[in-house]
């Protein structure tokens, strides 16, 4: 009996070592992901050293490990590490159920009560735009997207906005990892182009798509800043072409912008 109980004794404090080895192994994991995440531009092994003080080698372990999971990229030809499109989602997915978003989706309710068109407020996703929340227009020419829904970044008025504030690097991986594909006439489908507009819309702060991802329809979008200043969401009108043209979308700019920035007060990221 006595041997019995010293081997149960044994394995669990053998269980209890692994479980205790297991958890600081995730924590490790998690503060390399958060770092990632936290940074405006792709970030070196180094940095990351430096960021969460462990050594090289299980930080190059743990990099690795997220990297065959997709919570990690690194990128082509460097040795910098942005969030992968598994990560991305993770983190839409807990947006798209925050506690705050009653909160936001009042705001964009009367949003569209002033305005008379659909509103939405959208996050970047990878390649793609994504929408957090949407609130329809009581016209019965409308575009049906639920929240969740994507759109690429390069053909919408939210995606350029977000193109346009992050760092290069990035942009430029974006840009050249996938197709540009000409949506309609007027999609901007050349790097040339694009990099013009984003001029345009940092001086401007606003973003506009003159029918870039579907004939006939336009859209304005505004930023979303969090306490560091960072673009981190949009907020933006859209409708038919014939109802509301770029032109007319412009007197529509300050009440989108009052809206984005009470939305900002409620951000949680």
């Amino acid at each position: 009996m006595q041997i019995e109980s010293d081997a149960s004794s044994h394995n669990e404090l053998e269980d209890g070592h692994q479980g205790r080895e297991a958890g600081s192994a995730a924590l490790r994991s998690l503060l390399v992901m958060e770092f990632v995440a936290n940074s405006e531009k792709s970030v070196s092994l180094t940095e990351i050293m430096q960021a969460v003080k462990l050594p090289k080698p299980t930080v190059f372990r743990i990099l690795t490990t997220l990297e065959e999971a997709g919570m990690l990229l690194r990128e082509p030809d460097a040795k910098r590490y942005v969030p992968g499109e598994r990560l991305s989602n993770l983190a839409a997915n807990v947006l798209l159920h925050s506690p705050h978003r009653a909160a936001r989706r009042a705001i964009l309710e009367e949003l569209v009560e002033k305005l008379g068109e659909t509103c939405n407020l959208a996050i970047p996703n990878g390649h793609y735009v994504m929408y957090l929340d949407r609130v329809e227009s009581s016209w019965p020419l409308r575009i049906n997207l639920h929240a969740g829904s994507k759109v690429p970044l390069y053909a919408s008025a939210s995606g350029k906005l977000f193109l346009a504030h992050s760092q290069k690097r990035m942009r430029d991986r974006l840009l050249t990892s996938a197709p540009l594909i000409g949506h309609t006439r007027n999609t901007l489908t050349t790097l040339r182009q694009l990099e013009a507009e984003f001029t345009k819309i940092r001086r401007n702060g606003y973003s506009v798509d003159n029918e870039e991802y579907l004939a006939g329809i336009c859209c304005l979008a505004v930023p979303v800043i969090n306490d560091q200043e960072r673009v981190v969401a949009s907020v933006a009108v859209h409708g038919p072409s014939a109802r509301m043209s770029v032109a007319q979308s412009m007197e529509f700019l300050p009440t989108l912008r009052e809206a984005a920035e009470q939305i900002g007060q409620t951000l949680d990221w």
